[in-house]
């Protein structure tokens, strides 16, 4: 079986890395270069960096910050947020990021996906999925959450494979910041519904949570922000105890 992934996300807003629930409330959790030196002493397995407000500033990715993030990190590093184009993804790549991260822009326009894994390979490629159980059915949000489509999850995580993406990063608004639980249901349909390896993001809260999200789901990894930030639960405490529950990590 393969080995899951411990992630943990720093989510950036002007420079500083925040955290807020359901996509708002947002508060600072620190210097995200000092998060990130943390994060690898503490034996992450890959780290995801997203620009939360860049899409609905209508601006690039604070590239400055990634060349600086990408000078301390030796793990896999996902960047995302405000890539609209190819060449987007290209200046993050070249400033030192593993794998790109795209939502919204692919949501407008679909060929994105396409033209970023055409160009650099699937596996340089991860799609954003932030969704939310609106009127009996999962359906995809953009612009940080602020937007609600015609998409439905599933068929939209499909679709991406379909594309050529690498793999999905999928976010339960419903769960965001609550520290209540993944979103177990959702997170297993997705999963099951493409061969993509699926990050679950969203409200994980305590280290029985990722425990149950391995256990009743085929997810590759998950993803976690506050609880890591704030030093609520312990990456090595966490991949400890997730080995006493015969579930195999790095």
């Amino acid at each position: 079986m393969l080995k899951r992934r411990i992630i943990p996300c720093l989510d950036i807003k002007d420079g500083r890395t925040v955290k807020g629930v359901n996509f708002v409330g947002i508060r600072d959790a620190g210097d995200p270069v000092d998060l990130a030196k943390r994060y690898i002493d503490e034996g992450a397995d890959e780290l995801v960096f997203l620009d939360i407000t860049a899409t609905v500033e209508k601006r690039r990715t604070l590239l400055k910050l990634v060349e600086r993030i990408a000078a301390v990190v030796n793990i896999p590093f996902t960047v995302g947020g405000g890539i609209s184009a190819v060449d987007d993804a290209a200046r993050l790549l070249a400033a030192g990021a593993d794998k790109v991260s795209v939502n919204s822009a692919a949501v407008r326009r679909p060929e994105l996906i396409s033209e970023i894994a055409a160009r650099f390979g699937s596996q340089a490629l991860v799609l954003a999925i932030d969704t939310k159980y609106v009127e009996g059915e999962w359906r995809v949000f953009v612009n940080g959450g602020r937007e609600i489509t015609p998409l439905q999850t599933i068929g939209w995580a499909m679709e991406a494979e379909d594309r050529g993406a690498g793999e999905i990063l999928l976010t339960s608004m419903d769960q965001d910041g609550t520290k209540a639980g993944f979103a177990l249901e959702l997170t297993d349909l997705v999963s099951k519904s493409v061969q993509l390896p699926v990050i679950a993001s969203g409200g994980a809260g305590t280290m029985e949570h990722f425990n149950s999200l391995f256990q009743r789901t085929r997810i590759s990894a998950g993803l976690a922000a506050s609880i890591f930030h704030y030093g609520e639960v312990k990456i090595p405490e966490l991949k400890t105890y997730l080995k006493t529950q015969n579930i195999p990590v790095r």
